[in-house]
């Protein structure tokens, strides 16, 4: 049995972002226009015309990473915001309302050439909307039309029969959207949108996705886990940040041949692995070393986190003759298909019975009506397939509500009951 290290291509992964955003931060406050966008947005579009995007999400973390979160929504409790405005989206434009521009990570964002939302969730057009009213910057607000008949095992269908899936009318709409779009990115560069050149990026993703489709499948499939999932969400998140680009598959590449040859020695997180642990929603951006509380105590590793496998559920889409309506595929449901039932239900209990799942710890921002008021269906859904699930009523960007050691009482007796049923 080999020691268990980081992964090397980790250390490339966080030095690549590192130096990526050193050159971002340089051209866009040196007047390079860029485009402000959430997460659930087609950034291919953007990454295709040349243009720096700063993500919304992304920025909150790094926001989060700074210490800087507690400060902000205490402001924007003061200034009256409704305590249910989501966290995670919101704290950028907090950040940018409140103006100290010197408290700011970069000094601050200059006016963004374009902002950029899906409406996907309640709030997500108005704090856009916001943000446009106090920078003056355009704003395009992308549909979120809902499937009539959402397939509850969504992944089977959606990389070739996907037309079915979401709907002609549904498609029809977000690709005229997505050319309106496609033309202010045009007057805003001043560059010509390559149609051709853009299916050939597009297959581009689908190649990098399916590198990750692998590594998926070897940490599944191992023995023992042989990667904590604070190693695995950067090699993933990183890449699908630049997806499509040669450093990105080039990467994926690195993190899969690595992940074999662990897999391959025997290396793993906990030599003596008794209990699989999955972590349910976005990052715990503020302390991702609870991920690891649990390993010397009970032998339970976290294997599963949601970045991974959705790498390849998620964006993988095949291409049938029209490079944007495959990307209306990709991006119509993206947000929906994580959080929401019934398509979040399923695919939680395939991933729990792929990775052979005891506990389950969900993540639920009692403040984002989006990405938390459906987690208790896939909870019930988990259960019943014979999952235990920890509910954590937390968020990712605000400490506030984080009892590390009150989270750990909570989740010990469940580990116990799991070793005691075990032995």
């Amino acid at each position: 049995m080999s020691e268990y290290l980081p992964l090397e291509c980790s250390r490339a992964a966080t030095d690549y972002q590192r130096e990526w955003a050193k050159g971002l931060r340089r051209d866009i406050t040196s007047g390079k226009s860029y485009a402000f966008v959430n997460a659930d947005t087609p950034h291919e579009l953007f990454h295709h015309m040349g243009m720096p995007i700063v993500t919304n999400q992304w920025w909150s973390a790094i926001i989060a990473a700074k210490q800087l979160s507690e400060f902000y929504f205490d402001y924007m409790e003061s200034r009256g915001f409704h305590e249910r405005l989501a966290r995670y989206s919101s704290l950028p434009l907090i950040a940018e309302l409140e103006g100290d521009t010197s408290r700011q990570p970069w000094g601050g964002l200059p006016t963004p050439s374009i902002l950029c939302a899906r409406q996907s969730a309640d709030d997500h057009q108005k704090i856009f909307s916001l943000w446009a009213e106090r920078t003056g910057a355009p704003l395009a607000l992308l549909s979120s039309p809902a499937v009539p008949d959402p397939q509850p095992d969504w992944w089977r269908l959606a990389r070739d029969d996907w037309e079915t899936l979401y709907g002609s009318d549904r498609l029809d709409l977000m690709v005229a959207e997505f050319e309106v779009l496609i033309a202010q990115l045009e007057e805003i560069t001043g560059r010509t949108f390559d149609r051709s050149s853009f299916a050939s990026y597009m297959e581009a993703i689908n190649e990098q996705e399916r590198i990750f489709e692998e590594a998926s499948a070897l940490i599944a499939q191992a023995p023992r886990c042989p990667i904590r999932i604070s190693e695995q969400m950067p090699n993933v998140m990183i890449p699908q940040w630049h997806r499509g680009s040669d450093w990105a598959i080039s990467h994926a590449k690195r993190f899969r041949d690595e992940l074999t040859e662990r897999v391959q020695k025997g290396v793993a997180v906990v030599p003596d692995e008794r209990i699989r642990m999955m972590w349910i929603g976005a990052g715990l951006w503020f302390d991702t070393g609870f991920y690891s509380a649990f390993e010397e105590s009970h032998g339970a590793v976290f294997a599963w986190s949601m970045y991974l496998p959705f790498a390849a559920d998620g964006y993988i889409r095949e291409d049938k003759g029209d490079p944007l309506r495959t990307l209306a595929a990709r991006v119509s449901a993206m947000n929906e298909q994580l959080h929401q039932p019934p398509w979040i239900n399923a695919w939680m209990v395939e991933q729990a019975r792929r990775y052979r799942i005891d506990v389950a710890l969900m993540l639920i921002p009692e403040h984002d009506r989006f990405s938390g008021h459906g987690s208790l269906y896939a909870k019930q859904a988990l259960e019943e397939a014979g999952v235990r699930v920890i509910e954590v009523w937390s968020d990712m960007v605000d400490p506030r509500q984080w009892d590390r050691d009150a989270m750990v009482a909570k989740v010990t007796p469940v580990l116990d009951d799991v070793l005691a049923e075990k032995n």
